[in-house]
Order: structure tokens, then C-alpha cells, then sequence
């Protein structure tokens, strides 16, 4: 199981830069609205397309979907973790809390 992120440690580490942010939701959830620079992939994807998207198998990544019940966030980064990514934690409150806090998002 990855480790958490408070949403006041994750707006600060997307504010400096030091954070890939992915997207769990992927697809039409991902161009409707995400955070700031996040990426998408989806559970399905993540052997076919971590590589590539992300190549730093020990960079700062965070995972994310839409509220605590959603369990594509969990999911994607264990898959991570299991490819060997290092560094991996779940902002577990998702999208929804990051918005109901007024905190910025992307179309």
C-alpha cells in the first residue's frame, strides 16, 4: 500500500516542481478537470504506458482519483510500486477535496 499525501503537502510540492502528479481517472475525467500537470493513467494502463510517461523510476510521483471511495489512485500506484518505482504516495481525498478547497485545476 503507497504512502499518503496531504493535500497541503501535495499543493506545495506541485507549487516547487518536485512532484509528478498522475492521474488515476485517466480518459474523459482527465480532460474534463485534473491538477495541476497531472498526467493520465488509468489502472489498465499502467504496464503499457508508465515507461514512457514516466521514465525516473525513482522521481517523486503521486497518484490521485476522485475522493477517498475511488480505488484506481491505490491501484495505479501499487502497480507503480510493483514496477519499480520508489517514490509513490496516494493523495487519498482526490480531486473532489482539492476542489472543494478552491485549490486550482486544468481543463
Amino acid at each position: 500500500m503507497a504512502a499518503l499525501i496531504t493535500r497541503t503537502e501535495l499543493a506545495a510540492a506541485i507549487d516547487a516542481g518536485t512532484v509528478t502528479v498522475v492521474d488515476a481517472l485517466g480518459g474523459d475525467y482527465h480532460a474534463k478537470q485534473h491538477l495541476p500537470g497531472a498526467l493520465p493513467l488509468a489502472p489498465p494502463e499502467v504496464e503499457e504506458k508508465a515507461s514512457a510517461l514516466l521514465p525516473d523510476k525513482n522521481a517523486p510521483i503521486v497518484t490521485y482519483c476522485s475522493n477517498r471511495a475511488c480505488p484506481n489512485s491505490g491501484q495505479v500506484a501499487d502497480r507503480l510500486t510493483a514496477l519499480g518505482y520508489t517514490d509513490v504516495r496516494k493523495y487519498a481525498e482526490g480531486i473532489e477535496d482539492w476542489v472543494e478547497a478552491g485549490l486550482p485545476t486544468e481543463p
